[in-house]
């Protein structure tokens, strides 16, 4: 039996991006209902992906999809237009619902101190203790919404509205690996090392991307994630080098 179609599906705007890109905009702010609208038409597209079709990519409000345009060559109208068009009729119609992924992951993270520098300020701005900030973080229902930045690089929706908190007014040069943060009613965790601005609680000694695995990213899209408070003591005893 098919799914029934997601609803309602909200309203859309299709756009081309260069000359091999399509791109589907389905919201304008994150929120879990339009992401999982957009999750719906990844995974109906993936299944039965339109001509010229070579990657479907989700994002937090969005899909792209690109495609090689000698696919439509000969056609009256653009490759664009065509494409477009396809995409239009499967919005139109209706787009299957995903089935619920009941998967939870529990991701161990050690907070404060040198593994969250940021905890003890995060706690002042947003009127609480620094253990209430850590049992509002493990509380929340974390769903991740896409990947970006780096692979592997999860951006759950979910966090508990008291630790609403923009970005850090100054980036960065480098985050540490690892490092659990939030920022903008997200949470995420820095696969590698890099610059970044976000708001460092914690640090999760799981390496979240392995060439080395198969699949090579530990989360996919749609999973739950708690985490789980360690000490320092588990850290070091969980901890996965990054290869």
């Amino acid at each position: 039996m098919e799914n029934p179609p997601a609803d309602p599906t909200p309203a859309w705007r299709v756009d081309p991006v260069g000359d091999r890109c399509l791109l589907v905009t389905l919201g304008d702010q994150v929120d879990a209902r339009v992401n999982r609208v957009v999750l719906a038409l990844a995974a109906d597209l993936l299944a039965d992906l339109p001509e010229g079709v070579i990657d479907v990519v989700p994002t937090f409000t969005t899909v792209a999809l690109h495609y090689l345009p000698q696919a439509y060559a000969g056609r009256p109208s653009s490759p664009f237009a065509c494409l477009a068009a396809c995409v239009q009729e499967r919005l139109q119609r209706g787009i299957p619902d995903i089935e619920a992924d009941s998967r939870v992951v529990e991701i161990p993270a050690c907070y404060g101190g040198s593994y969250g520098p940021d905890l003890d300020e995060v706690a002042e701005r947003c009127g609480l203790t620094s253990r209430e900030v850590i049992e509002l973080h493990a509380a929340s229902p974390l769903v991740i919404y896409t990947f970006f930045f780096a692979p592997g690089m999860p951006f759950a929706g979910g966090l508990d509205p008291r630790l609403a908190l923009p970005r850090r007014a100054t980036p960065r040069t480098e985050v540490p690996a690892g490092s659990v943060a939030i920022a903008n009613g997200l949470s995420t965790v820095y696969q590698v090392a890099t610059p970044g601005g976000w708001n460092l609680i914690g640090r999760t000694p799981w390496n979240l991307f392995d060439l080395a695995r198969d699949p090579p990213a530990r989360l996919r899209l749609g999973d739950r994630l708690r985490f789980v408070p360690v000490s320092p003591a588990e850290f070091d005893r969980l901890y996965e080098a990054r290869r």
